[in-house]
């Protein structure tokens, strides 16, 4: 258990009664001891402390003598905060505290706080197109910040990905779309894309694929493992399409441009048609809210690669 939340991982009662005991009789056991150590006889007329066994320098002798009040005093006081604290705040087991105090609650409170004077800040933006959020200079700075506290672990400092699995945000070709409100749907809800593994049955046919793949983007591949990979691509069709474009609604990769999470190579996409893959996004609704999502967006979409809306169906 941690101490502070509501719903104590207690598996049955005999684990309350054993941390509570344990506490209690440890404070019992201090007690006692401080009680032991600072009662001493008094000391007839001339008599001298008893000397313990310890000698230095040939004279300096130590003695049993109590400790100083002011010393001992403070022990007390720490005993008796305890006391209190236990009494107070959850520390035995599974109760809870006269307070009703706990770390979960506390962290709410706080971040509500927190969040309602931000959100005083964030109204005006709240309410504006994200394009023109993105070339306000204040929002600017502010979703510079936000990104490199919750995005640049993954994406980079730089937003141009951090190696390889992670995607550039800058150049302009995008998974799922890169227009303010896709761009804002994968912050707020996040991302899932996988693909399956061996759906080709061996590493040879494999190959032929990755080289068949390779042409259709113009880069250098096998032509006799390109033409007997063609037929084998049907098994790839039906996520990326017939020409390899995929399809950006549904997060389907296009195959033929530069854009690879795991690599390009042949050996790259031999190995991601072998074993599969399978990557994703977290949502950060619940953790960010409505205004800092709104920063990030427009943060994110003026970076470069952003695109702009898409036009109204007539």
């Amino acid at each position: 258990m941690i101490a502070g939340y509501a719903v104590p991982d207690f598996v049955s009662d005999f684990w309350h009664f054993y941390v509570a005991g344990i506490t209690i009789v440890s404070v019992l056991g201090i007690i006692w001891f401080l009680k032991a150590q600072s009662t001493q006889r008094k000391l007839a007329p001339g008599e001298k402390a008893e000397m313990l066994e310890h000698a230095w320098d040939g004279d300096l002798q130590e003695f049993n003598n109590p400790l100083p009040r002011w010393w001992l005093f403070g022990f007390w006081f720490l005993i008796l905060f305890s006391v209190v604290y236990l009494v107070l705040f959850p520390g035995l087991g599974k109760f809870a505290g006269m307070l009703g105090w706990t770390s979960a609650g506390a962290y709410t409170a706080e971040k509500s706080q927190i969040d309602g004077e931000f959100n005083k800040v964030m109204e005006p933006f709240l309410t504006m197109d994200i394009t023109a959020v993105a070339a306000d200079p204040t929002a600017k700075e502010m979703g510079q910040r936000l990104y490199l506290t919750y995005c640049s672990q993954c994406h980079g400092s730089n937003a141009q990905g951090d190696g390889k699995n992670f995607p550039n945000l800058t150049d302009g070709q995008w998974l799922f779309g890169g227009d303010p409100a896709t761009i804002k749907a994968s912050i707020s809800g996040g991302r899932l894309g996988e693909m399956p593994a061996n759906m080709l049955g061996d590493e040879a046919s494999a190959k032929e694929v990755a080289n068949y793949v390779l042409s259709l983007g113009g880069k250098p591949h096998d032509a006799a493992l390109a033409a007997a990979g063609q037929a084998k691509f049907a098994a790839c069709a039906g996520c990326h399409g017939e020409n390899g474009k995929g399809m950006v609604a549904a997060g389907f990769p296009d195959l033929t441009d530069d854009a690879w999470l795991y690599g390009g190579s042949e050996a790259a996409i031999t190995e991601t048609v072998m074993k599969g893959r399978k990557g994703g996004m977290p949502a950060f609704q619940d953790m960010l809210g409505d205004a800092k999502i709104q920063l990030l967006t427009a943060y994110v979409w003026g970076l470069g690669g952003g695109q702009q809306a898409a036009a109204p169906q007539q």
